[in-house]
Order: C-alpha cells, then structure tokens, then sequence
C-alpha cells in the first residue's frame, strides 16, 4: 500500500486537475445553473449506467418531465417505456416516482442534515454526496467503482467489498477530493477513470499518474500472468 500522505495526495490532485482542464468531458448536467431538480435527476439517471449514455438523454427528460410533479402525473407504464432507452427502466421508473412523492411532499425543498437527507426513498449514499457536493459545495466525494479503482490502484486496495462501508476506502476519498477545487477533482477522477485507467485495458501508456501509482509500479515489477488475471475479475 503506497503511504497516504499530504504530499502524495496533493500530487494526485495536481496531475489530475492539470490533465482534466484538457481532457475533461462535457455533459449538461455539469454545467451551471442547473435547478436542484436537474441535478438529482442526472444524478439519478446515471446510476449503473454510462454518462455518456446519459448524456444523450437528460436534455430530453427534463424537457418532457420538468419538475417533480410532472413525474407524478404521468402512469407507471408510461415511464417505464420512455426510460427503456437507458436500460434499467423498471426500477428507475419505481425510484424516480418513490423519489418525486417524496420531494413534492417537502414542497422540493433539500434538507440539509446529511441523516435526513439519507432517509429520502431511494436517495442512497452516492447521491447524497453529490447533493452535498453540487448543491451544498461541500467536500464531498462521488465515490462509485470507477473512482474507488483508481484510488485502489494508486494508494492500495480496500478490505470490504461493498465501498459504502469500507472505512479505509471512505476516509481517503474523502481527503482526496478535500481541496478548493472539490467539484473539478471529483469530475477529473472519474473522468480519468473512464478514459484512462479503465477497469480491463488501463491505458499506461498515456497515465501521469505511473510514477507513484501502486498497480503500475506492480505491472512493471511482476509477472505479468498476475496482473492479467487481475484485470479480468
């Protein structure tokens, strides 16, 4: 495991905010402005699903369902239908639903206690974050498998598999993004995650992140059978 130090993590944080200000991606929902519907709507879409797959899709869905009372005018089947496109739409149906019932009782109104923001229907940890990170501008990360591989190649593996509860994995993605730039490093670590370090074909040949990362320095030393196999799980 690589030691986790101030200066370690500043140098990821650098790299990164360098390489992402020429290689970051566009998508509408990182654009400003966006009402706090939008932004937990996108947050909601991209759930299990490519961004880029998304992408296609948040403008037209908040077109035709602009607010949370027009997801509840609209009949189960109907939505399930016009969610197909992006797979999944059986249960994104359901959530979206269970969410906007919740949020119209609340009159759209986000609490701000991250305990009574968790006990929203179907809010979960991943989106609580990102509503404490893009709402609240809060430190917060947007911590999923493509962020939680990067920093397990870079600093070392967790212990738990589920990354919610690893306590490890929790604490240092916290510190990462922990940085006045927070927004811009949680977009440039899953945007170098999709591009860069992938989970099967990791491009090393393009990473500024080799020098100190843990996996690569692994890849050179060691049969590479080993890492192969790895990369496969």
């Amino acid at each position: 495991m690589v030691r986790i130090t101030p200066d370690n993590v500043n140098e990821l944080q650098s790299k990164l905010l360098n390489w992402y200000k020429k290689n970051g991606r566009k998508f509408p929902w990182r654009k400003s402005k966006l009402t706090h519907y939008q932004i937990i709507i996108a947050e909601t879409l991209l759930q299990r699903t490519k961004a880029e797959t998304v992408s296609n899709f948040f403008t037209n869905f908040i077109t035709d369902f602009p607010n949370w009372d027009s997801l509840l005018i609209i009949d189960n089947p109907t939505l399930e239908h016009y969610l197909r496109p992006i797979g999944l739409y059986r249960q994104r149906a359901k959530r979206l639903r269970l969410l906007a019932s919740e949020m119209v009782k609340r009159k759209g109104k986000i609490p701000l206690e991250r305990k009574e923001l968790e006990s929203i229907p179907f809010l979960g940890q991943y989106i609580a974050n990102a509503i404490e990170l893009i709402i609240f501008k809060r430190a917060s990360p947007l911590l999923d498998v493509n962020m939680a591989r990067l920093l397990e190649r870079y600093f070392g593996e967790r212990r738990m598999a589920d990354i919610r509860y690893d306590p490890y994995l929790q604490k240092l993605s916290f510190k990462v993004v922990n940085h006045p730039k927070t927004k811009e490093i949680n977009w440039a670590i899953l945007d170098y995650a999709a591009l860069v370090c992938k989970a099967r074909k990791p491009l090393f040949s393009e990473c500024v992140l080799s020098n100190k990362c843990k996996f690569y320095l692994e890849f050179m030393s060691k049969p590479r059978l080993k890492i192969i196999e790895k990369l496969a799980r």
